[in-house]
């Protein structure tokens, strides 16, 4: 029988693929959301330069202190969302495409992407 946690990364790369597959590369900015069992990390990568333009995460020692007030993951999903989608805007951005990572949409990664979108970032 093999093993379980090798099938789950391997349905996990196999979803990530996919879904990657399916943007239409180069034509908007991708933002990209990775989620650990503590921590949510979002990033914009523009696929044409191959860079990243912003990056924030609730592991950021500038939003320590507004995230310890903070005790859910859920809600700090949820401030790294507006803090990321003002950044964007800041950014004169106001249109990008949003790479879940493999991850279902519900839960922690639902709400960055409500909270994105509260910003006034179109999705």
């Amino acid at each position: 029988m093999p093993n379980k946690i090798l099938m789950k990364k391997r349905g996990l790369a196999r979803r990530k693929k996919s879904i990657k597959g399916k943007l239409t590369i180069g034509k908007y900015p991708r933002l990209v959301v990775y989620r650990s069992n503590l921590h949510l990390y979002a990033q914009l990568v523009d696929d044409n330069k191959s860079e990243t333009i912003i990056s924030v995460s609730t592991n950021d020692k500038s939003m320590r202190d507004d995230l310890a007030k903070i005790t859910s993951k859920v809600e700090k999903s949820k401030f790294v969302g507006k803090k990321i989608g003002s950044d964007i805007i800041k950014k004169k951005i106001n249109k990008v495409m949003f790479d879940r990572n493999g991850y279902m949409y519900h839960g922690r990664v639902k709400a960055f992407v409500d909270a994105v979108r509260e910003s006034g970032l179109n999705i």
